[in-house]
């Protein structure tokens, strides 16, 4: 294994499974939708969503002014801590300035923004908070997260819809590559889960109308599946290069031996209907990273549980990879996060290739009959996985894949 090679040393997570990689790896082990009737869309025709337990996030983190921070922030704030402790670094004896940070988001700060243009509306001007723009904007996470750590090097927020947390991952290896860090702090976070966007969402079409079964609602490459459903949450990776590891004594995780990156040019929203963008990324990933389609023995699919997105996909997957892979989406439990499911979906497929595990895609007994493809149901799957794909689609038709292997 080459010196120069990115590795993955640290990973963190806060989903709707729970506070923690652990905690979220367990859930979808478990594959059980994490989906439930939402207080706050009640009256909506949608009026359930994928949460993260507990309103008071972050609050044991020890950090100042917390109270500033908009919820996307705090979950992403979360997520980089907990990574960051679990690489066995320590923000305090680092250089900061070769330190990255590089964090995908979609939407930025919807419940502040929704939050304060009611009490402009109820209470007037003064009561707007002098905090709301810097609370919205997404690239606060990346912001605060470099605060908070002492990052002083490159930060960057990665804004490719649902893709930036796979975008922002991508960006952390081109960093390293090329010098410009010795350590980069990549991941998404999303929160987004208001009324607006929840409805904004349902008149597009494309989130889930199965209110009488909101677990059992997102099922990703299933024939009677009908939309997504909205989730919130956050992913962080640490990367480094092997020889920086191998030389303070630090553990790979698993290797990021490649990425690609393509855009569709087909319809703002609608994926390419044979997915030829997204097999570009795939096929340009694998060959940074040195591989052959025939090597992939796992995939981790963006599929969202929109039949025209999981159609176009599983057509890829069927021709880039005819030997068949394992396949499996953490869409099932964990709802949809936008901005944040690419970095969600790249630390399950590094404990895919770590563990040697695949987790079942949730509330699905057997794929659509028009798709031929392995689709891991029921229980995890044991097997070897040493390399896999993680990929991610966006509205624009941004596509990003990336490949990992055993480390």
């Amino acid at each position: 294994m080459s010196r120069d090679e990115v590795v993955v040393s640290g990973v963190g997570a806060i989903t709707p499974a729970g506070v923690g990689v652990a905690a979220t790896w367990e859930g979808v082990c478990r594959g059980l939708g994490t989906a439930t009737r939402d207080p706050a869309l009640a009256g909506l025709p949608v009026d359930f969503s994928c949460r993260v337990p507990g309103e008071d996030i972050g609050a044991g983190l020890g950090v100042r002014n917390l109270w500033r921070m908009e919820r996307f922030t705090r979950l992403a704030l979360v997520a980089a801590v907990e990574a960051v402790g679990d690489a066995g670094l320590d923000p305090a004896t680092w250089d900061g300035a070769r330190v990255g940070v590089v964090v995908g988001c979609g939407m930025g700060g919807m419940h502040a923004m929704r939050e304060q243009e009611r009490r402009l509306t109820e209470q007037g001007p003064d009561w707007v908070s002098p905090a709301l723009i810097p609370m919205m904007l997404p690239n606060m996470a990346a912001g605060e997260i470099a605060l908070a750590l002492g990052a002083r090097g490159p930060s960057l927020a990665a804004v490719t819809a649902c893709a930036s947390g796979a975008s922002a991952v991508a960006t952390a290896r081109e960093w390293l590559v090329a010098g410009r860090c010795d350590v980069v702090v990549a991941g998404g976070a999303e929160s987004a889960t208001t009324p607006l966007m929840v409805t904004g969402f349902q008149r597009a079409g494309t989130l889930s109308r199965r209110g009488e079964d909101p677990a059992g609602a997102s099922r990703p490459f299933a024939a009677d599946s009908d939309g997504f459903v909205m989730a919130e949450g956050a992913a962080v990776l640490v990367l480094e290069r092997m020889r920086d590891l191998r030389a303070r004594g630090g553990r790979a995780r698993a290797v990021l031996a490649g990425c690609g990156v393509s855009t569709d040019a087909h319809h703002p929203t609608a994926p390419h209907p044979e997915g030829r963008g997204a097999e570009a990324a795939v096929r340009a990933a694998l060959a940074q990273a040195g591989a052959e389609a025939r090597d992939v023995e796992h995939v981790n699919a963006h599929a969202t549980s929109t039949r025209q997105g999981d159609t176009a996909e599983g057509r890829m997957i069927e021709r880039v990879f005819p030997h068949g892979p394992s396949v499996t989406s953490a869409k099932g439990a964990l709802g949809h996060g936008l901005g944040a499911a690419g970095a969600v979906e790249a630390v399950l497929t590094v404990l895919s290739v770590e563990r040697g595990v695949v987790p079942p895609t949730a509330n699905v007994g057997a794929p659509a009959p028009d798709l031929a493809i392995d689709l891991v149901v029921k229980k995890p799957r044991e097997r070897p996985v040493p390399v896999a794909v993680s990929d991610s689609f966006g509205f624009g038709g941004h596509n990003v894949a990336l490949v990992f292997v055993t480390g």
